[in-house]
This record gives structure tokens, sequence and C-alpha cells, in this order.
């Protein structure tokens, strides 16, 4: 089915680009049968699902962020190693498709309500193919019609952030209004429901990037934006019949959301689901368990530690938390710890048998080794044999949305607080501070985090965002909008080691796990252990994973390659390439 749809769009492209020939191979679909069938619509649209805009495998795209160490600094943070000669993303190939699509779906013969359905999604995916640009670049042109190779808009100029924005708003209010389909059991298309959470997930993007980018002078209509985010948001909580997966207890019903081979219904909104017969699978454990393969991509401390007590109190509150050992500082916490990260009871499947799997330092450089996305048997760890479906849109986020909309409009209730965070709270097996917001600052976030943010429910709805939505490909997004970009630069810490040549047992089960040594390797060493060298050279090479007092601490990693935020990072700069074509673009501030 998946070529029947590409076969289709180049067909329907080819006739585009060759209209005025006066005859056309029989084998090439005409413009009657595409636009004047509700199948040739059908067809048409669904080409739009494999479009390069869209994210492919989000298990792995928060790789850069703010709280995942990977085993090599990204270009774009460090300082002289990115410019508009690397960068990409300006490409517009798939927006002429939907534009073609959009400019002649008006044929009578197809009822206008049909017509209509089809025009939604047409214009659900050309407001996220800007968005990703809005995101990227900034100020782009709108093009709204398919250009033709002579025409002069080819080389225009960039058009507003405020107009392009309008149009995208206007793109997804009428994806929202017109698209029919409100329940897609295979959870993999378009519904009304999924429109509504892009929009409100754009609509938030939108609100606080106005809000906290101030040289936009556009703070003025954020309010607009967050009051569409939380509208948007309402809309599906009140009718959409979605709610949070707690099948099977806090324990296991948030993980089950990544590892389920088809899209948990009742939470999921749209998913990447993956086929074995057709071999359509993704590389989550690959990507996640591999030594060479992904970015060995772990936690840092940093993150961990705001993780709450299932109590609902701060871990570090606890004057101790900063010196505590990696078996102790993981109980007694917030459920989604353990389904996050390897900890505990944790076991993987191996030749059919259950084995315990604390981290692995031949895959973390922290200690905080990511098992949500993987499944556990080590069969899919060898390539892209992946089978879980890949959440897109889900419940929880549209409840989150919702609550940081409300917060940031200064209108957030308790009510609204127990709808949203008190219920993704209680699915984590969370207890306290479920009914009522919170009216004292964390300082730990405020010191950590967000130090120009003094309201208490804004903090902890932004650290019940980073939590739930991990690894999710949110995470950069987020600290653009919030214009926490300087967050990029904090260091990436691992868990405390409390002494040299001293091997631990990372989950209790009797066998001992890890130790840290320096220059030459302890004999006999204990077997089992995995020995990790600390020094600060080894050999000739400067090493990247040491403790942070010498000979004991938290690890730290690849503290010696210095990584650099600048304003001019919450864009890229237009490729080098693209502007030598069109110099009309001229160059985003900062990267000239």
């Amino acid at each position: 089915m998946k070529k029947l749809y590409i076969a289709l769009s180049l067909a329907c492209l080819s006739f585009a680009a060759c209209k005025k020939l006066d005859q056309k191979p029989e084998s090439t679909a005409s413009k009657d049968a595409v636009f004047g069938t509700e199948n040739g619509l059908k067809l048409y649209t669904n080409s739009f699902y494999g479009m390069e805009f869209l994210p492919k495998n989000s298990t792995s795209q928060d790789a850069m962020s703010d709280y995942l160490a990977v085993k090599s600094v990204p270009d774009f943070i460090r300082e002289g190693s990115f410019g508009a000669n690397n960068s990409s993303g300006w490409t517009w190939r798939d927006l002429r498709s939907i534009n073609y699509f959009i400019q002649n779906c008006k044929d009578p013969r197809v009822p206008a309500a049909v017509r209509n359905n089809y025009l939604g999604i047409a214009r659900y995916f050309r407001a996220y193919f800007y968005m990703e640009k809005v995101k990227r670049f900034g100020d782009v042109p709108w093009i709204g019609k398919p250009l033709d190779i002579d025409d002069p808009a080819l080389n225009a100029g960039r058009d507003s952030r405020a107009l392009v924005m309008d149009s995208v708003l206007a793109d997804i209010n009428f994806a929202c209004a017109n698209i029919s389909s409100t329940n897609d059991a295979s959870r993999t298309t378009i519904t009304k429901w999924v429109a509504y959470a892009y929009k409100s997930r754009l609509c938030l993007f939108e609100g606080t990037f106005r809000k906290y980018h101030s040289d936009l002078n556009l703070a003025g209509t954020a309010n607009k934006w967050l009051d569409d985010a939380a509208s948007a948001a309402d809309e599906i909580i009140k009718k959409g019949r979605y709610s949070l997966n707690t099948a099977g207890g806090a324990g296991v019903s948030y993980r089950q959301v990544f590892t389920s081979n088809t899209p948990l219904t009742n939470e999921v909104l749209q998913s990447a689901v993956a086929d074995l017969n057709l071999g359509v699978l993704n590389e989550a454990n690959w990507w996640w368990t591999s030594g060479t393969y992904g970015a060995k991509a772990s936690f840092t401390r940093t993150f961990i530690n705001t993780y709450l007590k299932l109590d609902g109190t701060p871990f570090t509150n606890d004057p101790a938390y900063k010196t505590m050992l990696f078996k102790d500082e993981v109980k007694n916490r917030d459920l989604r710890l353990k389904q996050t990260i390897r900890l505990g009871d944790y076991k993987r499947i191996s030749s059919g048998q259950q084995v315990p799997a604390p981290p692995v330092f031949s895959y973390t450089f922290t200690g905080y080794q990511p098992i949500k996305w993987t499944l556990d048997d080590t069969y899919y760890d060898a390539g892209a044999l992946n089978t879980n479906a890949i959440a897109l849109f889900r419940y929880a986020e549209v409840l989150l949305n919702y609550a940081e909309a409300k917060a940031e409009l200064g209108t957030l209730t308790d009510a609204d607080w127990a709808l949203t965070i008190g219920a993704l709270r209680s699915r984590a097996g969370i207890t306290g501070g479920l009914a009522t917001k919170p009216t004292v600052a964390d300082p730990y976030l405020v010191a950590n985090y967000f130090p120009a943010i003094s309201d208490a429910s804004l903090l902890e709805i932004r650290r019940e965002r980073g939590i739930e939505l991990s690894l999710e490909g949110l995470r950069f997004s987020d600290l653009l909008r919030w214009k926490r970009g300087p967050l990029m630069e904090q260091e990436w810490n691992g868990f405390y080691v409390p002494a040299l040549v001293t091997p631990l047992d990372l989950n209790e089960d009797g066998i001992l796990d890890v130790a840290f040594y320096q220059g030459t390797r302890p004999t006999p060493a204990v077997a089992g252990v995995t020995y990790v060298d600390v020094s600060s050279n080894v050999g000739t090479a400067v090493n990247s994973q040491l403790l942070r007092n010498g000979n004991s601490g938290e690890l730290t990693w690849m503290k010696e390659i210095p990584r650099k935020w600048n304003e001019r990072n919450y864009y890229y700069p237009i490729p080098l390439t693209d502007l030598q074509r069109n110099p009309n673009l001229k160059q985003n501030k900062g990267w000239e």
C-alpha cells in the first residue's frame, strides 16, 4: 500500500510538471481520476504521510537536548563548528505537492463535505510543514500555491513570522473544522482529534515563543495563541473520549504506551505502527543499546533529580541527595523513573531467560540508561527490528498543553490542576499534591532550570512536561520557546561514586556491577564487574569520563569540550547554497 501511495504521488507531480504536453502515457494518473473521485483524493492525501518534514523516528529526536549526555557534542552548540555551509532543512519539495492538491481539490463531482475533509487533511500537513520551517528558521516565505519554474516568487524574500503563523493558524483551524474522521482504530491517520492535538501543540509553541522572545515585538499577541492552545486541548478533553492508560497499575502502565506493538487507543491519538510483514520496523533497541550505532544517550543526574518522591515532595528536599548512591536514590520515587531508566529489579530476556539488567557502562556515560522505548528481549538489539508502535500524539501531551497554556494565562484553577498534572502524577503512583495547585516554588527547579520563573504551578508543569514527555522529541522545541537555550550548556553529570576501586551493586541483586579506577586496572579483577577508567588521560588521549572530586563524586562526561549557546542559536542559518541561489532571503542574525 505504501508503494501505491508513493507511485500515485509521483504521478500527480509528473502531471503537474508536464501539463503542457498534448499527450500523456496511459499509465499516468489523470487529473480527473485523482480529483474527480473520493478514492483519488484519499490516495493522494495518503501520500502526505511519507513526507520528509515529518518525524521519522521520535525515539531518538531528543539526542540534542539539555537532559541527555551523548557520545559527541553536537556541532550546533560548539563554538565555530556550525554555520550556513553545513546547515540544512531549507527544502520545499513537499510543499509543492500539498499546494497542488489544495489548488485542484474543487471538482464538483465530489460532494463539498468530502472535498473539505481531504482539504482539511492537506491543510493540516501544510500547517505542520510550515510550523517546522518557522521553528527552524524564523521568518520564511509563505507560498500558498504550487510554483512553476519561472514564477517570480521563487526569488522572493521571506515573509514576517506574524503573516506566516496567521496562515498556519488558518490552515489548522480549517483542518479541525472539516476533517470528518473522529476515530481511526489503527491510530495511523489524521483525525479531527489529531488536528486539535496539533493545534494545541503549535499554538502553545507560538504563544510562549512570543511571550519570552521580546525581541519579536509580538508579546502583545501571545495570549491569543495561548487561548487557542487551551481551547484546542479542552475540545479533546471534553469530547475526544481519551484517557490515560492505567492498565496493570502505576508500575507498568506508563511504559506500556511505548512498548506495545499496537497503539493503546485510549491514550494514543496517532502512532507510527510497525508491520513485520511489510518490513516496516523501527530501530529503538539498536539506537539505545548499541555501543557504536546510536548516540549512547543517557540522562544527566541534574534531570533525574527532578523526579519527585512518591509522596509528591521534591527529592532534592533531602539534604543527603547529593551524595546518595544510585541504588538508594532511585527508591521511593515517581514510578515513571523505573519505567524510563534501568534500575532496581529491571530484567531483560536473553535466550529465553529473564536476567537482571543493571546499567551497562559500555552503553551509558552517566549510569542513567534509558529503557522507555526499548523492548526487553535482547533479540531486538541487533538492527532495525523493533515492532513497537511509536506514539506521535497522545492524551498526556494534550493535558500538559492545556495546563501550561492556562498557567501562562494566569487562569489555571485547582480543578484544572487535578484534571491534568494531578492525573498524570496519580498514574505515576504519586500520592500527594494531586488536587490543588502548589504554592511554593521548588528552589531546585529555580536554581537549575528556570531562574526567571517564580510561579510555583508553572514550574511544576514544566517539571512534569520534562518527565512525562522525555525522549519523545519535544524537549529541544520546549527550550526554544521558553528561551532556555543556555540549558544546552548544562554539565553532563552522572551518578555519585563514593570511592575508587569500590565495586557497586547497582540493582541490589547481590552481584557487583561496576567499579571506577585510575591508571592501572585493579588486579585481581572481581568477576562480572565492569571496570571504568576515570583517569584524566588514557594513554595519550584526554579521557572524557571523570569523577568530579578526582577520587570520588559525580561522574562527569566530556567537560573538556565546551558547549556554547548564543542568541543566534534560537534559529538555524539559511543554508549557504540556498542563500546564494536567492540572496533576497537574507541570513538570520548572527549567522552572517
